[in-house]
């Protein structure tokens, strides 16, 4: 199975280039025509136990050159990563499908065998593509050297936490001035869609495939937008409305999570025996109530970490994204719990993951191109008191998930805007939208939004499940086979569909 992580605009004018019909900004100069790709094996050196695995699989790999900035073509250029699988069913193939697991920076080489795998017969009349966005994996890097990170830490309880995060997210923005700047300007998804291109024509590929998950359904619907002649297959699961790029994804996910939360103390309260958080699902919920409050009192010792209010919320979201992680938001909460009772504890292996990459700067490089992205995908305010007048106008509505929602991001504090206006999204290419009904993450409405937004677009909802990320992971046999049978024809579901597992 693979793993997700989580977490406007003039369309580009056509420009004939060499015979083929490609892309560039407004005002852009022609780019020069792409060199064949050289394969080579995907171990960077003895040490490399990632590309190694790779090359074990059959997999190849490559770096493709692309500009830096798509208006100045013949600059400076970066170096996008690349993994191939070839499929096995030459009879009848169709091409090549690119994989992209959101984030909106996750590495995405090493799941390239994984992705093989689970698609089966399918996959095999696809090359598999994965592609490291720009600067991130094995890409050209950015990074910051970040000790901490922000996503997904909450304003907190009141205006002591606020100014917590004001001063974190001041000081990683502080800390980007180091790196290169250049690089950080020229971080956008509508860039990653160019470079997606860039991908196709170096591949020989008339047309494109594309399997997006998360902040890749953004990516994808993008790019149906600046090459809509060049989109072939396109499935987007788990998807977020288009209109809300950059940090703007996050400001309406609160209520979902505020649903998703009292459905999992239903199903504790029914195990009271077994976790002892309350009888009742009222009774769950003022326990998580009473952790948050002694974390905004004083920070909860868990294993070597202090974990305070704006920390909390994000313990709770990891396991809250998928309705089989109900245990592990159990257990996470009874840690938390005997915490705030001066108990003495450990993290779950899961809450120390979250909280090394919060408070111990683990996954730094990611984390910086994830943030880059995010600040170049739209320009937010750059007045910290903006973001607390609006934090206190909702966090009545979820005094837990609101001040998470809504916090104060390092792109209040970025040292370089966006270096583009974000692309507005709306066409008739096909595609195909893929959704949990509960999904806390990638919310339901902003899946029907992005639906009406393509309007030549199908809707699948896998009903009553609260997942993130569902072709391939949720083995739901409803929708995997809706899927194939798309990605194999290239024909779309007569009519929107509502899937039971």
């Amino acid at each position: 199975m693979l793993t997700v992580t989580a977490s406007l605009g003039v369309i580009a004018a056509m420009t004939l280039t060499a015979g083929t019909l490609v892309a560039a900004p407004p005002g852009a100069a022609p780019h020069q025509t792409i060199s064949a790709i050289s394969w080579h094996p995907c171990a960077l050196g003895p040490d490399d136990a990632e590309g190694r695995a790779l090359d074990e699989a059959g997999v190849e790999c490559a770096d493709v050159t692309v500009p830096l900035d798509y208006a100045k073509p013949d600059g400076r250029t970066i170096a996008v990563a690349i993994a191939r699988s070839r499929g096995a069913d030459g009879a009848h193939h169709i091409g090549s499908l690119i994989i992209n697991l959101g984030g909106p920076a996750s590495p995405v080489l090493d799941r390239v065998p994984l992705a093989r795998a689970a698609m089966g017969a399918t996959g095999e009349r696809f090359d598999l593509i994965g592609m490291d966005p720009r600067f991130a994996g094995r890409s050209t890097p950015v990074d910051c050297r970040w000790p901490a990170y922000w996503l997904p830490r909450s304003a907190g309880a009141d205006r002591a936490g606020f100014d917590a995060m004001v001063s974190l997210d001041r000081s990683l923005a502080r800390g980007c001035s180091r790196a290169d700047h250049e690089l950080l300007r020229h971080a956008s998804t509508a860039a990653m869609a160019r470079d997606m291109d860039r991908i196709r024509e170096a591949l020989g590929e008339p047309k494109i495939s594309y399997l997006g998950y998360s902040q890749g359904t953004y990516l994808g619907a993008v790019y149906t937008q600046l090459f809509p002649r060049r989109a072939d297959r396109m499935v987007l699961d788990s998807a977020i409305d288009p209109a809300l790029s950059g940090t703007r994804v996050l400001r309406n996910t609160a209520a979902g999570r505020e649903a998703g939360l009292r459905e999992w103390a239903v199903w504790a309260a029914e195990r009271d025996a077994d976790y002892h958080l309350g009888t009742t699902a009222g009774a769950v919920l003022d326990t998580v109530r009473r952790v948050y409050a002694a974390s905004a009192r004083r920070p909860l010792a868990v294993g070597p970490y202090a974990v305070d209010d704006t920390l909390v919320p994000a313990l709770l979201t990891a396991p809250l994204t998928d309705d089989t992680e109900n245990e592990e938001l159990a257990e996470v909460v009874g840690v938390l719990t005997r915490a705030a009772g001066g108990v003495p504890v450990q993290p779950t292996e899961e809450m120390s993951a979250t909280l090394a990459s919060l408070l111990r700067g683990a996954g730094s490089a990611t984390h910086t191109a994830q943030t880059a992205i995010l600040c170049g995908d739209a320009a937010v305010p750059r007045d910290p008191e903006v973001y607390w007048r609006d934090i206190q106008r909702h966090r009545a509505a979820s005094p837990l998930f609101e001040p998470l929602a809504r916090t104060i991001t390092p792109c209040a504090f970025w040292p370089r805007p966006p270096a583009v206006r974000p692309v507005a999204v709306h066409n008739g290419v096909p595609a195909l939208i893929v959704q949990a009904e509960k999904d806390v993450n990638s919310q339901l409405p902003g899946a029907q939004a992005l639906h009406r937004t393509l309007t030549g677009s199908r809707m699948i909802v896998l009903e009553g499940a609260r997942t993130h990320g569902v072709y391939l992971f949720r083995q739901a046999g409803c929708v995997d086979d809706a899927v194939n049978a798309y990605l194999g024809s290239g024909r779309l579901p007569a009519t929107d569909l509502t899937c039971a597992e």
